[in-house]
């Protein structure tokens, strides 16, 4: 991965901040900045963009294949929400949404999906164990 998140808190002091940018900038990494929040960038917006995906397809508003279609021709993403999922692993997607509706139960953006908690239960973690919303050659 070529992106590097270098979170800086308020107890970051600015040689540390500016180590940590140049180590990055030497391996090769493209540095960003962010604050200590949940997720950081990358996962903060993936998180519940794939569970928002998952949510679409449990109420049947579309199916999975049609909602992957329409991120990879509509937005020009690489991978649907959906694959993506699968790629990331249930498991761990649960996780991260557990502990973030866990300390925020007000944000609806963090509320696990049912689907998933489901998936997660039969050990259909995604493309590592051969299926989760999709089936894979092992």
């Amino acid at each position: 991965m070529k992106l590097l998140e270098v979170i800086r808190t308020p107890e970051t002091s600015h040689d540390t901040y500016t180590a940590m940018m140049e180590w990055g900038k030497s391996i090769g990494k493209v540095c960003i900045t962010c604050k200590d929040t949940p997720g950081f960038v990358v996962n903060r917006l993936l998180v519940p963009y794939i569970a928002e995906a998952i949510r679409m397809m449990e109420r049947g508003d579309a199916s999975a294949r049609d909602i992957d279609t329409a991120m990879k021709l509509g937005a020009g993403h690489p991978m649907g929400p959906i694959e993506l999922a699968d790629y990331v692993g249930h498991d761990t997607n649960l996780h991260i949404l557990e502990g973030w509706h866990k300390k925020y139960p007000d944000n609806p953006l963090f509320v696990p999906c049912d689907s998933e908690r489901e998936l997660v239960r039969q050990g259909k973690l995604g493309v590592k164990a051969g299926e989760g919303y999709y089936k894979y050659n092992k």
